[in-house]
């Protein structure tokens, strides 16, 4: 048995297909697959059942892929020692970002990382929170950046900041004429919210029930900027983090934000790691970055 094995296998477990575990293991399809059958020559079991319209584990094969992640997430650990004791600035680290998030804050801190960190490798991942959640646990990704709170069983949490919302107005809504509004002005209101998955979406509907709003059940965004333009269209209003309608946020179709009185609702964004990182440090050093390389909350 060997590392470059379980690797295999893992991949095999979550991709349900030769031809993708190579590719993402960077090998033939016929050295993966001649290699899980050597691992079964000598484990003496089978660990694959081999069809050809589908790939299963055997109960076996589900059990020893437990053990093999548990296995890699340990190699892992060790190459992250030994990058902390040299310095843990440098090298791999994988990052994943909300995609209500990445877009938008990704132009402020990279600039930063790279001057402040010449020698780390910084490779980019956008996914939906549950997803970044897993493959943190699975300790294949390094550092996730998040809207707080999640559940954290097993991982450290640092705050970043209050992101406050925005409300973003058609050209012309009664609205618009304000200089900012209140929560009850949405009493009114259908407000255009993300599909499901996305956490922006929780938080848009927590305050939709304290101001009275309703959700409008005719549409659900894929994304901010669907929602952007949706708005511009007359569709609807809707709430906009700050950050996503910066002036260097980039698509700005012809709307009105408009600044919440206080109270003003908003969502906290946060950056977790596991607590067995060896590179906690680092993390606290990289917090400090993304806060320091962000412009202050003012007016739109």
């Amino acid at each position: 048995m060997n590392i470059r094995d379980f690797e295999y296998l893992v991949a095999l477990d979550e991709l349900r297909s030769f031809r993708k575990a190579s590719e993402r293991c960077h090998v033939t399809q016929p050295t993966l697959s001649g290699q899980l059958r050597k691992l079964e020559d000598y484990l003496g079991v089978l660990l694959v059942e081999r069809t050809k319209r589908k790939v299963m584990l055997t109960p076996v094969g589900k059990e020893v892929v437990r053990r093999a992640r548990l296995i890699l997430q340990e190699v892992e650990q060790i190459e992250e020692i030994s990058v902390s004791f040299k310095d843990p600035m440098q090298g791999k680290l994988r990052m994943g970002l909300i995609p209500t998030l990445g877009p938008y804050l990704l132009p402020f801190m990279i600039p930063a990382m790279v001057q402040e960190y010449p020698r780390l490798q910084l490779f980019l991942y956008e996914e939906q929170t549950h997803i970044l959640l897993k493959k943190l646990s699975d300790a294949e990704l390094d550092v996730i950046i998040l809207a707080l709170p999640v559940s954290s069983s097993g991982l450290s949490e640092i705050e970043l900041f209050d992101e406050p919302f925005l409300l973003a107005l058609p050209r012309g809504h009664e609205l618009s004429i304000q200089d900012s509004v209140s929560l009850s002005d949405l009493s009114e209101e259908r407000i255009l919210l993300l599909e499901d998955g996305h956490c922006l979406r929780d938080q848009a509907l927590e305050v939709c029930m304290m101001a009275g709003a309703t959700e409008n059940p005719e549409f659900q965004g894929t994304s901010l900027e669907t929602l952007r333009h949706m708005v511009s269209a007359g569709m609807g209003v809707t709430l906009m983090p700050y950050y996503s309608v910066f002036p260097n946020s980039g698509s700005n179709p012809p709307m009105t934000y408009l600044q919440f009185d206080a109270p003003v609702p908003s969502r906290k964004i946060g950056l977790l790691f596991r607590e067995s990182s060896q590179r906690r440090e680092g993390f606290l050093s990289i917090a400090n970055t993304i806060r320091s390389s962000l412009p202050d909350f003012t007016s739109i």
